[in-house]
């Protein structure tokens, strides 16, 4: 992970700026979770797995979420950093889907821990008793945990796990889709090549 990437190229700077308007106008016209998207990744033998995790922050280094490093989709991740992202917002005067590819790398331990004391405080206990993908026996055994921590951190702070931070998506490919009638709908694609940033229209 962390290969170097030009993250001053103008037009990759404008198809940032324009997710980042489409972001806000969806929140606006009150999507209710605008920044839920698809995260797909593989593991080391192809096989796909995706779920919705949301965005916590992006701008022109890329797209960031947070999780578990023990957790499934950070095995996956280890084994195949490049990945793909999918949001799709349906309360903009056209539907808009983002597609985003590209490579992850994990965010700074500053940077996940600025975000970690943010989150509320149940958010952060959770974040020290869940075993996030390993088999769970039942829900006492959560919610011990869950109380252990609680008894732990009494009174102090509670510190972001080492096991926990998060994962930058360092895009190489954004791609804009605005549904139109007859589905003949808009596609504009930005993509680096071995000339830099590019900018181009799809059929739909």
């Amino acid at each position: 992970m962390g290969t170097t990437h030009n993250h001053s190229d103008p037009i990759r700077l404008e198809a940032i700026a324009q997710f980042r308007d489409l972001l806000a106008e969806a929140g606006a016209a009150g999507e209710p979770e605008p920044t839920a998207m698809t995260l797909a990744t593989a593991d080391a033998a192809g096989r796909v797995s995706a779920r919705i995790v949301l965005l916590k922050a992006v701008d022109e280094r890329g797209f960031v979420f947070y999780t578990n490093y023990e957790s499934a989709k950070a095995g996956e991740l280890a084994a195949h950093p490049q990945t793909a992202l999918c949001f799709l917002w349906k309360t903009l005067r056209h539907v808009v889907q983002v597609r985003v590819e590209g490579e992850v790398e994990k965010a700074g331990a500053g940077e996940a821990d600025a975000y970690f004391a943010s989150r509320p405080r149940e958010s952060r206990i959770g974040a020290w008793a869940s075993k996030q993908s390993q088999t769970l026996p039942d829900r006492a055994e959560l919610d011990a945990r869950i109380a252990e921590t609680e008894q732990r951190y009494a009174g102090a702070e509670v510190p972001r796990p080492p096991f926990w931070g998060g994962y930058r998506l360092v895009p190489d490919m954004l791609e804009f889709w605005f549904g139109q009638r007859a589905r003949l709908h808009d596609r504009v694609r930005y993509a680096r090549g071995e000339r830099g940033w590019q900018k181009c229209l799809l059929y739909p």
